[in-house]
């Protein structure tokens, strides 16, 4: 599995090594040591799965301690823009965002460690994004941020929108207030 960095400190791109021949395929979609190699002590507790269609955007969230979350994300069918959004108020990145597509062709992977907030919008009809937390959702430690907020400058790289009306009435940036 190759790991690269972000410009934004804590994020990962893995990309596995994918075996195809005449049946198919195979790869390895998690490996604790790859991790461990990389000083990242990390348990993953619980595995969520979404179905969305094209133009979908679903985000910006993250969960608060106790109960923060720190997520592997890949696209089982499909193909999603992957957002983040560093929340960490002592990050010299702090407020800026980092976006890379995610498809079931490449199998690339990204993981997202605690202190940022994340969405994904679907770029292809039946996408399946798949992701582990490190934590358990919870719905009393859940926060987001404005998907739209125009002074986040996020193309989500979709027309016709589909949002929940909860992710609609997130709060803007400015008037966000990190807990991390």
């Amino acid at each position: 599995m190759e790991v690269t960095t972000t410009p934004i400190e804590g994020l990962l791109v893995l990309q596995p090594k994918i075996w195809k021949d005449d049946r198919g395929y195979f790869f390895e979609s998690f490996r604790a040591d790859v991790f461990s190699k990389l000083n990242i002590d990390v348990s993953f507790v619980q595995d969520n799965q979404s179905l969305s269609q094209k133009g979908t955007i679903r985000g910006l969230h993250f969960q608060v301690s106790p109960n923060e979350q720190g997520k592997l994300v890949r696209v089982v069918q499909g193909r999603v823009l992957d957002v983040v959004l560093d929340i960490r108020k002592n990050s010299p990145t702090y407020g800026q965002h980092f976006a890379i597509e995610l498809n079931a062709e490449n199998q690339t992977q990204f993981f997202i460690p605690p202190g940022f907030a994340h969405g994904f919008s679907t770029l292809e009809d039946n996408t399946i994004f798949c992701y582990k937390c490190t934590n358990y959702y919870s719905k009393a430690d859940e926060g987001g941020v404005l998907f739209n907020d125009p002074a986040l400058g996020i193309d989500w790289k979709v027309e016709g929108l589909f949002v929940s009306d909860k992710d609609k009435e997130l709060p803007t940036f400015a008037e966000f207030v990190s807990p991390f």
